[in-house]
C-alpha cells in the first residue's frame, strides 16, 4: 500500500508539473495580432527601455556638433558607457561630421525559410523586405542608418547609389554599414552624405538578408540601440544613449573648455609641461579659476 501511494503521489506531481510547464510554454505562444509585422521589429529589451529614452531632438543634434568626438567620448566613458566607440570603418567624407540618430537594421546570412519568412513579414507590414530600398521610404530626417552586416562585403553590399539616393532624399544624414558597400565612387562626391563602411565591392546584395528594423545590433564591438546618438569623423565613430545627452554636452564643454586654457598656458612658455598636463598644478588651478570668469561655461 506504501508503494502504491508513492507511485500516486509521483503521478500527482509529475501531472502538476507538466500542467505548469504546458501553460507557460502556452503563454510564449500567445502573440498578439499584427506584432510581429508592426514597423519597427518588437523586442522585450526595446519595450522595457523605451521609455527611458527620449527622442534625441533637432536642437541637441547641433549642440553635439559643436565638440570633438574626443571630448564627447570622454563625458560618454565617464557616465560608465565604455564600450560605444567603433574606428575600423573607411569613410567617404574625410573632413564632414556625422550626428545623427540611429536607424538601426540588422542582417543575417540568407537561407530559404528565412526569406520566405522575412518576405511574408514584409508582405503583411507592407514594406519593402529589402532594407536598403525601405529605408527610402521609412527613415526620417536626422537619421543616420547603421547596419550590422558582420563585416560580409563581398555579395553584401547594404547599399549603391541609387538606394543612397532615396535614403538622402528621406533626408538621411549618413549611414555606418559594418559591411559592405558599392558604387564608391558615385559616393565620393556626395558632400553632405558620408558613408562609413568595411569595404566597397562590384557585387550586388546577394547572400545576406535583413531580420530586424530599428532593434539592437552590434557594430564591431559595440552595442548600437535605436535612437542612439552617432557621431562620426575621421577617427571612428560614437554611439551613445539619449537619455544621457545633456550630462554628456556639460562634460564635453567642460571638457573643451579646461584644454583650450591648457593650450594657451602651453603657448604661453611659462610654465613647466608638467605643471599643465595631465593636472593643472595649485598655481595653475588659481589662475584657472579666474580665467573661468571671462569664459563662462554655456552648458553648467
Amino acid at each position: 500500500m506504501r508503494i502504491r501511494s508513492i507511485v500516486l503521489m509521483m503521478v500527482v506531481v509529475v501531472s502538476i508539473v507538466s500542467a505548469v510547464l504546458f501553460k507557460r510554454a502556452e503563454s510564449q505562444v500567445q502573440v498578439p495580432p499584427g506584432l510581429r509585422a508592426q514597423r519597427d521589429t518588437w523586442t522585450p529589451l526595446m519595450d522595457l527601455l523605451k521609455p527611458q529614452r527620449p527622442r534625441v531632438t533637432d536642437a541637441q543634434l547641433e549642440r553635439i556638433k559643436d565638440y570633438p568626438i574626443e571630448a564627447l567620448w570622454n563625458g560618454v566613458q565617464n557616465l560608465g558607457y565604455t564600450q560605444c566607440f567603433a574606428n575600423h570603418f573607411r569613410l567617404t567624407q574625410p573632413g564632414v561630421k556625422l550626428v545623427g540618430r540611429a536607424l538601426t537594421m540588422r542582417y543575417l546570412p540568407v537561407r530559404p525559410d528565412l526569406d520566405a519568412g522575412i518576405r511574408q513579414i514584409a508582405k503583411e507590414g507592407d514594406w519593402d523586405y529589402q532594407y536598403n530600398v525601405r529605408a527610402g521610404e521609412d527613415a526620417k530626417p536626422g537619421d543616420v542608418i547603421v547596419v550590422e552586416l558582420g563585416g560580409a562585403v563581398d555579395r553584401a553590399t547594404f547599399l549603391g547609389d541609387v538606394t543612397g539616393l532615396g535614403m538622402r532624399q528621406r533626408g538621411v544624414r549618413g549611414v555606418v554599414v559594418d559591411g559592405g558597400i558599392r558604387d564608391l565612387n558615385e559616393f565620393l562626391v556626395m558632400k553632405d552624405f558620408p558613408l562609413y563602411y568595411v569595404g566597397a565591392h562590384a557585387s550586388a546584395m546577394a547572400d545576406q538578408v535583413g531580420v530586424e528594423w530599428n532593434a539592437p545590433v552590434r557594430i564591431g564591438s559595440v552595442s548600437v540601440l535605436p535612437g542612439d546618438v552617432v557621431v562620426g569623423d575621421e577617427e571612428g565613430v560614437l554611439f551613445f544613449p539619449p537619455q544621457i545627452v545633456e550630462d554628456v554636452l556639460k562634460s564635453a564643454e567642460l571638457t573643451v573648455n579646461t584644454e583650450t586654457f591648457k593650450r594657451e598656458m602651453m603657448r604661453s612658455g611659462k610654465y613647466r609641461s608638467r605643471d599643465i598636463y595631465p593636472k593643472l598644478s595649485p598655481e595653475l588651478e588659481k589662475i584657472y579659476a579666474e580665467w573661468v570668469r571671462t569664459h563662462p561655461l554655456r552648458n553648467q
